[in-house]
């Protein structure tokens, strides 16, 4: 098994679009990259802890590869949008994929290369070293197959779901 953490907008849409995949067998949203230790949500909301909103995905690499787990992820969110995505503004919804060791890093800093041509405007996503990883609260855990209902849900991270699997369906279980 191996571990990779993934942010790319709220953590809701990408735990969302994620959850599923075949090889999959954990995903948990939490705080990266910043100077803060065990912040709350509100703290990472509030722009000043450095953190982003991410997952730590766990996988099984002999059932779904590190480029394509990567090519699913860069489908569930919009990659050239710096420090956000759509209405969620700010550095805690910036795209980064935070690597565990140099094979992470240079896999995923291809498939970056390999994708720049789908994209009109640049890749703005960060490639940086795994130094923390903090789990969020518990609600925000499963947080959109609980909550479809909400609001939020139904108008942002239901259609990234949809988008995501569409695309990608044979890789969905």
């Amino acid at each position: 098994m191996e571990s990779i953490v993934l942010g790319g907008g709220c953590f809701w849409c990408v735990e969302g679009a994620l959850k599923g995949l075949l090889g999959v067998s954990e995903i948990v949203s939490g705080y990266s990259g910043g100077h803060i230790d065990n912040p709350t949500y509100e703290q990472v909301c509030g722009k000043r802890t450095g953190h982003a909103e991410v997952v730590r995905v766990t996988f099984n690499p002999e059932i779904i590869g590190r480029t394509t787990l990567l090519e699913v992820f860069f489908t569930c969110h919009d990659p050239t949008q710096l420090n956000g995505q759509g209405n969620d503004v700010g550095p805690q919804y910036r795209s980064v994929v935070f690597y565990t060791d140099e094979g992470q890093k240079e896999e995923t800093e291809a498939v970056i290369e390999s994708m720049a041509d789908h994209f009109s405007s640049p890749i703005v996503t960060e490639v940086k070293l795994l130094t923390n990883f903090f789990v969020a609260e518990d609600y925000h855990h499963d947080y959109f197959a609980n909550n479809p209902g909400n609001p939020y849900c139904r108008v942002v991270v239901a259609p990234k779901i949809a988008k995501t699997r569409a695309k990608h369906a044979s890789l969905y279980g």
